[in-house]
């Protein structure tokens, strides 16, 4: 029995995918459970308009952080605000009353804070809560889970799929025939980005009839900002098929480039209430930024102006991410075209050999 105890532990001792998994992972839980997992936002970015903004942002709730006092800006400038994502809350003073409060429902947690602030500490003050009125969980979470599921078949699916291509063979033989590489990766991966694009609209219908989800926004914008985060996600699957040998490599992988975008992105606990050593974690996964967007057009209606910054984003990563995948891939698949056309060359020099 100990000799079976010793192979098994000199088995693993080798296996650096499954130590990291049982090492790495456990440690990454315990520092997200500790720091991230958080549903109290201590500080709510604020603005203050309207004619007494002034004299109104010193008397403020603490956990509202004031970043502008405009005494020239109104309500409808209020509400753009909003749209455009540049503060949770807009407190539009009156000239006459006590004025009253707009809060951005689409930013579950911050409005929640917000508005139990307002009413404990400045009951004069009335709210209105605009894009979820309900502060629904649902309206926040299904375009949060629509990104989740094209992480989950653009890395996870996408893997496994390469990987059994190449252990099985079939991808390099596909590799000596007279494609380009790029052509075959492109026809391998173009079943899974349609998928994806399917369980997209299905998730985003469902949530909006079943659960009420509003959607005010371009449905070409989100397309957009979909088609870019699948670009980073489908580069993603392809580096880890790259470097997998079997699919239970793939597997564990995929899980350790997909549990640190679930918890971390913003899609359960909000980024505010994240403590800085583990937020800037958040703004390398491309989760965060398709979170953003999906939000934002979703929820908010914001137009392309507000959501550039994560277009770009989004842009940027899938060039890299994609880039370098297909970099490597194209590198797995020329040896084997190499060999095949050495292999025609010595048989069409030595016929019958």
């Amino acid at each position: 029995m100990w000799a079976m105890v010793v192979k098994e532990f000199r088995q693993m001792r080798r296996d650096h995918r499954a130590l990291a998994l049982m090492i790495v992972l456990p440690l990454l839980m315990l520092v997200v459970f500790g720091y991230a997992a958080s549903f109290d936002v201590a500080n709510v970015p604020v603005q203050v308009v309207g004619p007494r903004a002034e004299q109104v942002a010193p008397g403020l709730p603490a956990a509202l952080e004031v970043q502008d006092v405009i005494p020239s800006d109104g309500d409808a400038e209020a509400r753009e605000t909003l749209v455009d994502g540049n503060a949770v809350a807009v407190i539009v003073t009156s000239g006459t009353g006590p004025g009253h409060v707009l809060v951005d429902g689409s930013q579950l947690f911050s409005a929640r804070t917000v508005a139990t602030g307002i009413a404990s500490e400045a009951p004069t003050l009335g709210v209105e809560i605009l894009f979820n009125p309900q502060l629904d969980t649902s309206a926040v979470m299904v375009p949060a889970i629509a990104g989740m599921i094209l992480v989950f078949i653009g890395t996870v699916i996408t893997s496994l799929g390469m990987v059994r291509e190449r252990t099985a063979g079939t991808l390099e033989q596909l590799a000596v025939m007279p494609f380009h590489p790029r052509d075959v990766l492109a026809g391998k991966i173009a079943p899974y980005f349609a998928i994806a694009a399917l369980d997209l609209v299905v998730v985003i219908v469902v949530g909006v009839v079943l659960f009420d989800v509003p959607f005010n926004g371009s449905p070409w914008l989100l397309a957009l900002g979909s088609a870019l985060f699948l670009l980073v996600t489908l580069g993603i699957g392809l580096r880890v098929s790259s470097v997998s040998e079997n699919s239970g490599q793939a597997i564990q992988l995929a899980l350790m480039t997909l549990l640190p975008q679930v918890l971390l992105s913003g899609m359960i606990f909000p980024l505010e209430a994240m403590a800085a050593g583990i937020r800037w974690i958040a703004y390398l996964l491309p989760l965060t930024y398709f979170v953003e967007i999906s939000r934002a057009v979703m929820l908010r209606g914001a137009g392309i102006a507000a959501v550039a910054e994560p277009l770009s984003l989004l842009a940027v990563l899938g060039t890299g991410v994609f880039g370098l995948a297909l970099l490597r891939t194209r590198r797995d698949l020329v040896p084997a075209r190499t060999a095949a056309r050495r292999e025609d060359q010595r048989e069409a020099a030595h016929p019958g050999r």
